[in-house]
């Protein structure tokens, strides 16, 4: 399996999986997009069918958890040592 995940870009032979460094901001910033999620999908059940939370709110709500707050997620990387080096010098 560790084949299959091979990362092809980088000569050595760590997994893709190995490469996806995540740290406490990328675990905060997935909660708070499946806590919108969450959130948009109750609001959008409890309210009436053509009132302002279920048409309008909820869609925005979900639109923010899946659409930005997720990929950001997954996409953040902090500062390595190395690059706070590079930019002091």
């Amino acid at each position: 399996m560790s084949k299959l995940f091979h990362n092809k870009d980088n000569d050595s032979n760590t997994s893709v999986f190995e490469s996806w460094n995540f740290s406490a901001p990328n675990y905060v910033l997935f909660g708070i997009g499946v806590a919108l999620i969450i959130v948009g999908y109750l609001i959008m059940a409890t309210g009436e069918v053509n009132s302002f939370q279920s048409l309008t709110l909820a869609p925005i709500m979900l639109f923010i958890g899946y659409i930005i707050v997720i990929p950001a997620a997954l996409i953040y990387r902090g500062k390595s040592p190395e690059v706070e080096e590079n930019l002091g010098s």
